[in-house]
């Protein structure tokens, strides 16, 4: 049987290439085929997902960019973090009788002038970057995804050999790795954008700094961002601050830098902004074929049991002891933690969002900060992938930028501290904040951190403009008295009775809690038209008892309701949730009053 006449694994390229020409064989007129798929997408998803091909697919990161090859199909799991607008590129040109496409790739295979027959088609450009604050247990659930052909590409990056060795028709084959630089074979394979041996690979991870450097933002030197080139998608599609799966083509080439080396002027005049000569030597490019928004659940190792009704109460009330002991022996304060990691906005109605529970633990000083402050952070990061952890003072707040602004120099999205995923988890820490003076930067950093903390939105500075951002960002804020610069939707003080640990738990309980947080998250919920009525005469109820009571601390009870039902993988209210919902809070006010 004769296979594919190309690896779309390791000459993509050839793919997009050969499906492009059969497109124009059979008709379509190249200038018609900007914006549009020929087949290409179709390709990569049956041989990725109907395939398998995925799992051969390397993970894109600082320690597989020293052995994977340009012109490859790679993996990079990410944030984006700023849109860089679009682009204009060649792609497509005649040569000679042939026309041939630059889709996917940096530059045309052959020297192309302006009088040239050609068209000109338009690409996006996103920043990406790893998530914020992921966690190293992410990252080890990913190990497996890293080097999935360590068995068939060598520490030198010596070639992959081929699966199948007739499938060559269209695309010449690929030849061996012990080819000569100079050879005509390696000379055909690199214009074929075949897999070669590249020592220039390495100076993504090992060339110092460049006179272009600056456009990388310094705080983000030590990560791995990622250059995206995307293709073929509407703009709803992609959002910033989104968490995606981008698998395409790695394209390096060390030519390219702001004031451009190379010598093709008509594509250094398509490239009008200077932002987006990002220098490669430190961000690697990659032109998607494919992209998949990622939920946590995609970040988790496939779940080895399931999550049936005893199980889930099982491991409910295995995390609920956890918590509990983390927290000092005070069941009270695990209850709503358990609730509060729960937690996410999945409705928003004018300024509301809905599902929303911020948490204020009070009663901890510089002392027993020390103690359990540390086992919470470890405990939560042990629970949720992606989590941050800020030490409130006000030298903090007059020094660090919090919101992301724009810097017009650079036409570059500057991140802050609150550019975060969707399902984050911030703790803010205020027992170290001491009176003193605000300068504006530290009044402008409280204003963003209370706007965050009531409507789940972030105010981004644009010099000229600010604009709000949607977020959904779980906050935990550790005081001694009630926080007044984030004003939490739960205040409670915690009574610790002992001291427990957030560690020595089985890695294997970790992975069912993380699975449980996870799934128990994002389960729909309603509410029974008889059950509707008992809530609502209840709410009544409680504001004739105290007029204080207004439309947020019913919605808070709400949200309480659907939180306690799903923490039981239930999907509607029952009596017995909301009863519980009840009591939680009836002891939360007796813990108040006696504190007051």
């Amino acid at each position: 049987m004769v296979g594919l006449p190309y690896d779309c694994l390791a000459n993509p390229l050839g793919a997009v290439r050969l499906t492009f020409e059969k497109a124009v064989a059979s008709g379509s007129d190249p200038a018609a085929l900007d914006g549009k798929d020929w087949g290409v997408g179709d390709l990569f998803r049956q041989f990725l997902f109907d395939n398998g091909g995925l799992s051969q697919v390397p993970l894109l990161n600082p320690s597989t960019i020293k052995w994977v090859q340009p012109n490859t199909l790679v993996r990079f799991r990410g944030m984006i973090q700023d849109m860089l607008g679009n682009e204009f590129y060649i792609g497509a040109y005649k040569d000679g009788d042939k026309w041939i496409t630059n889709k996917f790739s940096d530059a045309p295979q052959c020297p192309v002038n302006a009088s040239s027959d050609m068209r000109i088609w338009e690409r996006r450009l996103l920043y990406c970057i790893p998530v914020p604050g992921q966690n190293s247990w992410v990252e080890s659930s990913l190990d497996a995804m890293r080097n999935p052909l360590a068995n068939s590409i060598s520490p030198q990056r010596e070639k992959r050999p081929r699966e199948d060795d007739t499938a060559m028709t269209d695309v010449d084959a690929v030849e061996s790795s012990h080819a000569g630089e100079d050879s005509p074979s390696f000379k055909k394979m690199r214009e074929d954008g075949m897999t070669v041996e590249s020592p220039n690979l390495q100076k993504i991870t090992t060339e110092g700094n460049t006179p272009n450097s600056s456009l990388v933002p310094v705080v983000e030197r030590n990560s791995f961002p990622c250059l995206l080139k995307i293709y073929d998608s509407l703009e709803s599609d992609l959002k910033l601050n989104d968490v995606f799966e981008f698998i395409g083509v790695l394209t390096f080439d060390p030519d390219i830098t702001v004031g451009g080396a190379g010598n093709d002027e008509l594509i250094d005049d398509l490239c009008e902004d200077v932002s987006v000569h990002l220098p490669p030597a430190k961000v690697p490019r990659l032109h998607c074929v494919v992209h998949k928004k990622l939920e946590v659940s995609d970040l988790l190792p496939s779940s080895q049991f399931e999550l049936t009704s005893p199980v889930i109460k099982e491991v409910r009330e295995a995390l609920l002891g956890h918590l509990t002991a983390v927290l000092g022996n005070d069941r009270l304060a695990a209850e709503y933690m358990l609730l509060h990691l729960l937690s996410r906005v999945h409705a928003r109605v004018d300024s509301i969002a809905v599902g929303k529970l911020s948490l204020n633990l009070t009663c901890l000083n510089k002392e027993s900060i020390s103690v359990f402050g540390n086992n919470i952070k470890l405990a939560v990061e042990n629970l949720v992938p992606f989590t941050d952890y800020a030490p409130l003072t006000v030298d903090y707040l007059n020094t660090v930028s919090l919101a992301p602004k724009k810097d017009y120099n650079t036409n570059r999205l500057v991140s802050g501290l609150l550019q975060l995923a969707e399902g984050s988890h911030l703790t803010i820490d205020e027992t170290s904040l001491q009176s003193g003076t605000l300068n504006s930067m530290g009044v402008e950093n409280a204003l963003v951190l209370k706007n965050m903390i009531e409507s789940q939105q972030v105010q981004y500075d644009f010099t000229y403009y600010k604009m709000e951002m949607a977020a959904d960002v779980q906050l935990l804020i550790l005081s001694e008295g009630k926080s007044n610069i984030m004003p939490a939707d739960l205040v409670l003080p915690l009574r610790p009775s002992s001291v427990g640990s957030a560690t020595g738990v089985d890695g294997e309980i970790l992975k069912a809690w993380r699975w449980y947080l996870a799934t128990m998250k994002t389960l729909p919920h309603s509410i029974e038209p008889h059950l509707q009525k008992v809530v609502e005469d209840d709410l009544v109820a409680a504001r004739q008892t105290d007029r204080t009571l207004g439309s947020q601390e019913f919605s808070r009870w709400l949200s309480m309701g659907r939180l306690m039902s799903v923490s039981f993988g239930e999907t509607r209210l029952s009596m017995e949730h909301w009863q519980m919902v009840k009591e939680l809070e009836r002891l939360r006010k007796e813990r108040l009053d006696v504190k007051n």
